[in-house]
């Protein structure tokens, strides 16, 4: 399936409480609910149906499923009983513990579930067997609706379950994902980062704890006081070392969640501390700085009733800040959008929203390694306006994300490869070409390229204009993606994408010489051997000419030239309608037709007779047209081969094709040429 352009311009972060709904009838949850009351039957999802194309798409079910509600597999279900908790959520037979730690963080923020998991639902007088959830996707909140059927193996939940059997609101989340995601077997396998973005819409971060950089405390003190989620873990060696617990009482292999981080006084010096969280509710740090360590006896009571310290044994603690780099080894950072974030939330983040897509043969350049290709790349210009506070530099995330690949995943896509570069801007606008990135080092760029859903990394840059261009790591591969830049302060970000415009010389007007040139009389010789006393030629008769001078140009490879572009040509030079070309009118097209071939000689590098369709840009502005990347990538899919090459021949039609939509442009009003350049371009 070809990847059309979507127009990277910026766009406002979508808020959740205009979720839009996903089921294929246009109806929203309560409308579906409605009805299925009025009608007296429950609820059953054609879109996402209780069968085997719901659980597998790559095997059949390794046992013999069968799809219950919970009032046939309990006599009293419950959607939540005391609370939506971590205790809710306990892993059954598919690979997607990183979907369920996620799930786990979220029953921590009171705000955020009860978005994603809208808490009037319930198993009662108006229950209809349909449910609902809200997640984030692409920077569009989606509300996603199931009937509750779920799989069950002899009577048991077989997936993601509840400690209290007769609790299903973790079942029904898990469903509602993998409906999102395409089916069940979608979500084996993933980052807890990925979830938690679609939980919040918030941006992600992965840290390597031994090699964070120097402001890492500031980095995780500014992240908590904006209210994002922060996890870490400790990594394991082997299978048999998961969730095994160290002599300090931490657990291998285990997703913790970072509470808190403050600076106290002890002993006259300043430590720094940081409060963690086991979602067990017990097993905590028994080091220094631990719940009935001594070092808090030199802390005064005060001090202690504004870190909210407390001997309990519930899975949270302080730990001195160096200790917890020394025994974590992973941080991931969920950084919330302001959306996301309570009113009186300090210190939110400012977000532009990109949208965007690599095209084969227009827009998918690859890396820089693929120089010939890179510069088609979209092409993000990002202002950097304002300084941090007390700083001299621009604070901001980059997070390119790769669109739907986990639900092509029954497709056979797999994640791509992806990454970005940062370039200062040179001061003009405008589409960047080939030689502004052979001479020009870029300024900043991802640290890796890698084949996660999103890569992120936080930069910082002195105020100025920048070009970002994210890109795959091969060229010609096609994705959707989308593009957030969360800043400290407002930054300004808007597309490269050059608008449409057409810049022509006037109109040629031969005018009469007292002597023929010797290309002059040898065209006229065989006009009137091929046409006759009238001198005007048809289509046909073109195609003899055209080819014929063109075989004898020697520096051309061209293949012969087709008949539909001579028809073109006399629908483009016949000025008195009678479907034939005169003498005159070739002469005018003749002089068109040196100047194209010039131009597509400049741009058929290996000099074979066709060109890069990743040239075109620069080809056609050269004839005098500047198209933006959605008109490119239109005449790409129209003009060009299975190896992305263009032949003369193509390029001469559409050449031809754009001259006659020129004049209808100069033939209307300003207005008019708006309206006809919008329709185009967009």
């Amino acid at each position: 399936m070809p990847y059309l352009y979507q127009s990277s311009k910026p766009r406002p972060s979508a808020l959740p409480a205009a979720a839009r709904p996903t089921h294929s009838s246009g109806k929203g949850y309560e409308e579906l609910k409605q009805e299925c009351l009025r009608r007296g039957v429950l609820f059953e999802d054609s879109d996402f149906p209780a069968c085997n194309s719901s659980l597998f798409f790559s095997e059949n079910p390794p046992i013999p499923f069968i799809w219950k509600r919970p009032g046939e597999i309990v006599k009293d279900p419950k959607f939540i009983l005391g609370g939506a908790t971590r205790t809710d959520i306990c892993q059954g037979d598919l690979g997607d513990c990183w979907l369920l730690a996620a799930i786990a963080s979220l029953t921590l923020n009171e705000k955020t579930l009860a978005r994603v998991v809208p808490l009037d639902q319930k198993f009662g007088p108006d229950y209809a067997g349909i449910f609902h959830f809200q997640f984030w996707q692409h920077n569009e909140w989606l509300d996603v609706v199931i009937d509750d059927r779920l799989p069950t193996f002899k009577g048991r939940l077989v997936f993601l379950h509840s400690t209290d059997l007769n609790e299903f609101w973790s079942a029904l989340l898990e469903k509602a994902y993998a409906k999102l995601n395409g089916s069940y077997e979608a979500l084996k396998g993933g980052s807890t980062i990925e979830a938690m973005e679609d939980f919040t819409g918030g941006i992600g971060e992965m840290y390597d704890v031994k090699a964070a950089p120097d402001n890492f405390y500031e980095i995780l003190e500014k992240a908590l006081k904006r209210g994002s989620m922060v996890g870490c873990s400790i990594d394991t060696s082997s299978a048999a070392e998961s969730e095994a617990r160290t002599p300090f009482g931490l657990i291998k292999g285990h997703a913790y969640s970072v509470t808190g981080i403050e600076e106290v006084s002890y002993r006259g010096r300043p430590v720094q501390l940081i409060r963690i969280r086991n979602p067990w509710g017990q097993v905590e740090w028994n080091g220094p700085w631990s719940d009935n360590s001594p070092e808090w006896r030199s802390v005064s009571p005060s001090e202690q009733r504004r870190l909210s310290q407390a001997a309990r044994d519930d899975g949270e603690f302080w730990m001195k800040f160096e200790d917890f780099k020394v025994h974590f080894d992973k941080v991931e950072i969920c950084n919330l959008t302001p959306d996301a974030l309570e009113d009186n939330t300090a210190h939110k983040w400012e977000v532009t929203i990109h949208q965007g897509s690599w095209v084969r043969g227009s827009t998918a350049g690859g890396c820089r390694n693929f120089l010939d290709t890179f510069w088609t790349n979209p092409q993000i210009k990002l202002h950097l306006t304002e300084k941090d506070d007390g700083q001299d530099d621009c604070t901001f995330i980059a997070a390119l994300m790769q669109k739907g690949r986990r639900k092509l995943k029954k497709l056979g896509a797999e994640m791509l490869t992806i990454g970005y570069s940062i370039y200062e801007s040179p001061g003009r606008d405008g589409h960047l070409g080939k030689d502004f990135f052979r001479y020009h080092p870029s300024k900043a760029r991802s640290k890796t390229y890698i084949n996660l859903r999103e890569v992120s990394n936080r930069f910082k840059l002195p105020p100025g204009d920048y070009v970002l261009i994210p890109t795959t790591f091969e060229p010609h591969q096609e994705a959707d993606f989308c593009l957030r830049i969360f800043s400290e302060k407002k930054a300004i970000t808007e597309d490269l994408d050059e608008n449409v415009a057409i810049d022509l010389p006037e109109p040629l007007h031969p005018t009469p010489s007292p002597e023929e040139t010797e290309e002059e009389k040898q065209f006229r010789a065989l006009f009137e051997q091929i046409s006759g006393k009238d001198m005007e030629i048809s289509a046909e008769e073109l195609e003899y000419v055209l080819n014929a001078v063109l075989k004898k140009t020697n520096n051309i490879k061209f293949k012969n030239l087709s008949l539909i572009s001579c028809r073109n040509i006399i629908s483009l030079m016949d000025t008195s309608g009678n479907g034939k070309l005169e003498f005159s009118e070739f002469k005018v097209f003749w002089e068109k037709m040196k100047k194209w071939i010039s131009i597509f000689l400049q741009f058929d590098f290996d000099k074979s007779g066709s060109m890069s369709s990743y040239e075109l840009r620069g080809a056609l502005k050269a004839a005098g047209y500047q198209l933006n990347n959605y008109l490119l990538q239109l005449i790409v899919l129209r003009y060009s081969d299975e190896q992305f090459q263009i032949e003369f021949d193509d390029f001469l039609n559409c050449l031809i094709r754009l001259e006659n939509a020129s004049r209808v442009f100069q033939a209307l009003s300003v207005k008019n040429k708006e309206f006809i350049y919008l329709n185009i371009g967009e």
